[in-house]
């Protein structure tokens, strides 16, 4: 005998498509014109929507100095780069999606690295806290350091200064 409501539940999921939330992180190399970079990114947005994906937040790219040299193969030299642009973006995708860009990012020549992961939809980055500062009332009054005592200053003659301008010099 054939379980009916079984055998529905396992089409049903094998139909069913599972989404992420993925963030993928790219460097551009810097060798690319400022004005062509949104095209870069533009290619990789491209990418995540012919696959149906959906974008959550992203991070413009900007210029940064990398913490270490990275080579690229040009043609048939090695290429190194200390700067490139570095960009973000966060979506939500189906699995499958994850082969396809990682594909197009490697035959893209424009993309230095990249790294796609799995994360949460909410925000993650940590956030800068103000350092806290003391109040000072204003009946408050600021102590003099008592290690510290006053200096008074002597007159000068023009022969003591001659004569210690001489010795420095010589």
């Amino acid at each position: 005998m054939v379980d009916v409501e079984n055998a529905t539940h396992t089409e049903a999921s094998e139909n069913e498509v599972i989404s992420r939330i993925y963030e993928v992180g790219y460097h551009v190399k810097h060798s690319v014109a400022e004005e062509s970079v949104e095209k870069v990114v533009a290619e990789i947005r491209t990418v995540i929507e012919k696959v149906g994906g959906n974008f959550i937040a992203e991070g413009a790219p900007a210029m940064t100095r990398l913490a270490y040299d990275m080579e690229s193969k040009e043609g048939d030299k090695r290429v190194s780069y200390d700067r490139a642009y570095f960009g973000w973006l966060k979506f939500e995708a189906p699995v499958s999606v994850v082969a396809t860009l990682d594909e197009a990012l490697k035959a893209n020549s424009s993309i230095l690295r990249h790294l796609t992961f799995q994360t949460v939809r909410e925000e993650t980055r940590a956030r800068m806290k103000a350092p806290t500062l003391r109040e000072v009332k204003r009946t408050d009054t600021i102590k003099s350091n008592p290690r510290r005592t006053d200096e008074t200053s002597a007159p000068v003659s023009e022969v003591d200064l001659e004569k210690a301008l001489s010795d420095i010099t010589e």
